[in-house]
């Protein structure tokens, strides 16, 4: 009695901050989350993955009790209608967008309180290949667990490239499931997290990040160190660059120019779009093995040699 007394009250309080726009709950206020549908009684019923993932977390909680099916139908609803109760929403049996920021806080909860067992010791890093969809994790170059994600739409692909880990999140709640890691794209803000909206996982929806399923995600996040190696792999961009680039500048330019300068034998350290020591260190390998004057920068010269002049 006293722990569920005390998930009620962190759900309350927490779902009273929620309240606000994600905007101003979300400090990155990233542009990828989920479009949610509300759920309730309907005919013909509702059916989907996404209702037989809250089946499947309002049982975890105590609320439904009956087999999972992924139908709306009346025990779900009435199983809704007690979570609503319980943290002091209106019982109408409709899961709307209170109780999806509600049940986050409480999915959330539950989760961080079981001990999830660790990959073996080793270096670990993720490769996600946004063809086939899924996320790997590699320990010491070794396959460990393959999962199914969700990658960016045509219109607003994920970025292709080799980035790290540079933020982790709980409790976000809304479009981001129940975590967050984020990367560092010097262009906009991606990251790897949940979804309430699983029936998106395996394909491509979203606006550039990297959604998993919310149990998925739970069980990667506490092996995952700020600092950690992520390589999204498929096409990269291809664009021509009209302006001289030099250290300093982080940009698809720069990313496009560390391409190149790999494809041609001079290894620019990782394509992550930033114009560090070891893509100046290229570029300089690159003018004395032309002879021209080694600058580190990538001037005309360097963009030609490279067939990367507009």
């Amino acid at each position: 009695m006293r722990r569920k007394t005390w998930l009620t009250l962190c759900i309350l309080v927490l779902s009273f901050t929620l309240a606000a726009p994600l905007a101003s709950a979300n400090p990155l206020n990233c542009a990828c989350q989920d479009e949610d549908r509300d759920m309730r009684l309907d005919s013909p019923p509702l059916e989907g993955t996404d209702v037989e993932e809250l089946q499947a977390i309002l049982t975890t909680l105590g609320y439904y009790n009956n087999a999972i099916t992924g139908v709306y139908d009346q025990s779900t609803a009435a199983a809704v209608e007690r979570f609503q109760s319980w943290v002091g929403l209106k019982a109408t049996g409709v899961f709307g967008a209170q109780e999806r920021n509600a049940l986050t806080i409480a999915l959330a909860h539950e989760s961080l309180s079981v001990a999830t067992p660790g990959p073996p010791p080793g270096e670990l890093r993720i490769e996600i290949d946004v063809d086939k969809r899924t996320l790997t994790l590699l320990v010491d170059d070794q396959v460990f667990k393959t999962y199914p994600c969700a990658v960016g739409k045509a219109s607003t692909k994920s970025p292709v490239g080799e980035w790290r880990i540079i933020q982790k999140g709980t409790n976000w709640g809304g479009g981001f499931g129940t975590r967050w890691l984020g990367l560092n794209v010097p262009w906009g803000i991606y990251g790897i997290h949940g979804t309430n909206n699983p029936s998106s996982i395996g394909t491509a929806a979203s606006a550039g990040c990297i959604r998993m399923h919310n149990r998925d995600v739970e069980e990667l996040y506490p092996w995952i160190k700020v600092g950690t190696r992520v390589s999204i792999i498929g096409p990269y961009p291809r664009l021509r660059i009209s302006q001289p680039l030099r250290p300093g500048q982080n940009s698809k330019e720069v990313q496009v120019l560390q391409l190149a300068l790999r494809e041609a034998g001079f290894n620019p350290g990782y394509t992550d779009g930033r114009y560090g020591p070891d893509t100046e260190t290229a570029v300089n390998r690159l003018q004395i093995h032309y002879g021209l004057r080694p600058t580190g920068h990538a001037d005309n010269n360097v963009l030609s040699l490279l067939d990367l002049r507009r």
